[in-house]
């Protein structure tokens, strides 16, 4: 990687040093020191990475917190991490979606700072086992706990948060702000696109409910008339409870379920399990935190357009 760095500061060095690594590599396998002659942007991970990329374009170097494959809910930051932060013109975060991003933003003096879910409504998905759920909140904040995250995976609302970084990219980088709001309007017309083939694609279906191992598809399923079934409160490589087990495969028989979905980046043994014993199917619904060689895609709309298939193929596409 070619990064010519500026002078690290005092503040990215006590960070290093008090997190016990007294010196910072050039790159990391995620994020890097950024402080190229573009205006460097650290993203959350992979859909923040993917927004700050298509609007930023050229004028832009992207780089993630969360390496590609690694679940980015349990996310640690590393010192490198911490340095590259501090020496960045922008940060993209979620708040409350990885905790240890949380805190490293609010000590940070990056000068721009840009929370996703301030550019979009969030709502609470019910955690009850049967409803539609985040079932990992992460927020210590009781008056946000329950907040779903996962708003990328409705494109209407990342459409909106689209917009709200493009907005925040032409403040922040004025020399560069038309082809930001170029870029930006370019990005939004093929959400409002892939927002029009999933509600033609699902509009009529033989069933509207799924199950899946990650509750990550609750606004998906609101803005498509659909019933998320989330397995809550079960660790991935757990085992289901018979009682469980039992009350998914009525279910399943009532509402012409055929398929328990499960995700690419967390083992499928908790859907296959489940499947056996229901007499189901498996297949792939990725909520798209990190694009790797198992995602049946390159980037989000092609995940996204799998993941449409994937739907309608288990809900009975007519």
């Amino acid at each position: 990687m070619n990064v010519r760095r500026r002078h690290i500061s005092g503040i990215a060095i006590a960070a290093a040093t008090a997190l016990g690594l007294g010196t910072l590599s050039a790159c990391s396998d995620s994020a890097s020191a950024a402080n190229t002659d573009k205006f460097d942007v650290v993203a959350a991970f992979y859909p923040l990475q993917y927004l700050a990329e298509q609007i930023g374009g050229d004028h832009v170097h992207v780089t993630s917190l969360t390496k590609p494959g690694q679940e980015p809910h349990d996310l640690e930051i590393s010192a490198q991490q911490t340095a590259a932060l501090g020496e960045s013109d922008a940060v993209l975060y979620l708040k409350n979606l990885q905790p240890a991003v949380d805190d490293a933003v609010s000590q940070s003096e990056v000068r721009t700072k840009i929370d996703a879910a301030s550019l979009t409504t969030e709502e609470k998905h019910g955690n009850e086992v049967g409803g539609h759920a985040a079932s990992h909140d992460t927020s210590k904040n009781d008056e946000l706990a329950g907040l779903d995250p996962h708003i990328w995976l409705d494109p209407v609302r990342y459409a909106q948060v689209a917009q709200g970084v493009g907005k925040a990219f032409e403040k922040a980088d004025p020399k560069n702000a038309a082809d930001y709001r170029t870029r930006t309007a370019a990005l939004v017309k093929k959400l409002d696109a892939l927002n029009t083939e999933f509600k033609t694609g699902l509009a009529n279906t033989k069933t509207k409910v799924f199950i899946t191992t990650h509750a990550a598809f609750g606004y998906l399923a609101e803005r498509y008339g659909l019933t998320e079934e989330a397995i809550n409160g079960l660790d991935p490589e757990s085992e289901p409870s018979a009682e469980r087990v039992k009350n998914l495969e009525k279910m399943a028989k009532a509402d012409g379920v055929t398929t328990v979905f499960y995700e690419t980046l967390v083992s499928d043994k908790t859907a296959k399990t489940i499947a056996a014993d229901a007499n189901l199917k498996t297949d792939v619904l990725d909520p798209i935190e990190g694009i790797t060689k198992k995602s049946r895609g390159k980037d989000y709309f092609s995940v996204q357009q799998a993941n449409l298939k994937a739907l309608q193929k288990a809900l009975g596409s007519k």
